[in-house]
């Protein structure tokens, strides 16, 4: 019942400003804990190695907070740091945010999705505005919400910190630069690993309300053309249940990246509403979870 009230509490609540311009939040603690690591062992020749340490000490301190955490204050810290850690009232503010702005203007869509996107969005069209949002959406629904009740619901609050620490450092670090290509090779592999499951229930709970949708050869087919092992099971699956393509060329940092379609031949003129239906299929998705959340609890009693 632990995660089913802070699945509650994050979904009313979500990140009050209130707490939050006051202390630092979590995640941004876990950011300097990543920040530390970076600028203390990612020298010498040696940086795969010191990389693979550097993950190994993290995740060790932050399974063992959990633990404490649990042993000391019980359900309340199950509940409380359940809550904050999970991130679903946040994503939908953030993906609608983007619907209004773009409601507005151009340039205020851009500038809504650009806080959570990393492509470039000076030059974006509407569509190319709403997309975005859609495939973060999708991506950051598995990654900021699935993937860590998952590993809630299996390893209790030393599982979501496991989780949490190493979803930040491959945020940080995972990159394939000069820089991190050997330092944060195993943040990005254990992140990838830790996503493997999670990435597909997401994809599940999407189309699971429309069985005429469950065609999961085609699913997985437009995933293994994904970048990232994982991100492409939810864009799969959400781009079909909204009918529209997803992913496609798209700039970064000023030269363009000619990446696959994912739901090839749908919509591509996509518009604001197509947002809003989004976010509709992100609590709809979501409350699935709960209920299904709900029944392990009544089976396992």
């Amino acid at each position: 019942m632990t995660i089913i009230l802070a699945m509650l509490l994050d979904a009313i609540f979500g990140e009050p400003k209130a707490i939050w311009t006051r202390i630092p939040h979590p995640a941004i603690l876990m950011g300097r804990c990543v920040s530390f690591i970076d600028r203390t062992l990612n020298h010498g020749p040696m940086r795969r190695d010191m990389g693979i340490a550097g993950m190994a000490g993290l995740v060790v301190a932050f399974a063992l907070l959990g633990h404490l955490l649990e042993q000391f204050i019980g359900w309340p810290a199950q509940v409380i740091v359940g809550a904050i850690l999970l991130a679903q009232k946040s994503l939908v503010d953030h993906v609608h945010a983007v619907s209004v702005g773009l409601r507005q203007s151009l340039a205020d869509g851009r500038f809504a999705v650009s806080m959570i996107v990393g492509r470039d969005t000076d030059a974006m069209d509407q569509p190319a505005v709403a997309r975005a949002a859609i495939e973060s959406a999708a991506e950051n629904f598995s990654d900021g919400v699935i993937a860590p009740l998952f590993w809630f619901l299996v390893g209790g609050l030393p599982g979501l910190m496991v989780y949490k620490i190493t979803n930040t450092a491959d945020s940080m670090i995972g990159y394939k630069t000069e820089k991190y290509i050997e330092f944060g090779w195993a943040a990005a592999r254990f992140d990838d690993l830790l996503n493997l499951i999670p990435a597909r229930l997401t994809a599940l709970l999407f189309i699971l309300p429309y069985p005429r949708l469950w065609h999961f050869k085609s699913i997985y087919a437009d995933a293994i053309k994904h970048r990232s092992p994982n991100a492409g099971w939810p864009e799969a699956a959400l781009s079909r249940v909204l009918n529209v393509a997803l992913s496609g060329p798209r700039p970064y940092h000023g030269q363009m990246q000619n990446y696959d379609w994912v739901n090839d031949g749908a919509r591509t003129a996509l518009t604001v509403d197509d947002i809003d239906a989004a976010i509709v299929q992100l609590w709809r998705a979501w409350s699935i979870a709960l209920i299904m959340i709900l029944l392990i609890a009544f089976i396992c009693g």
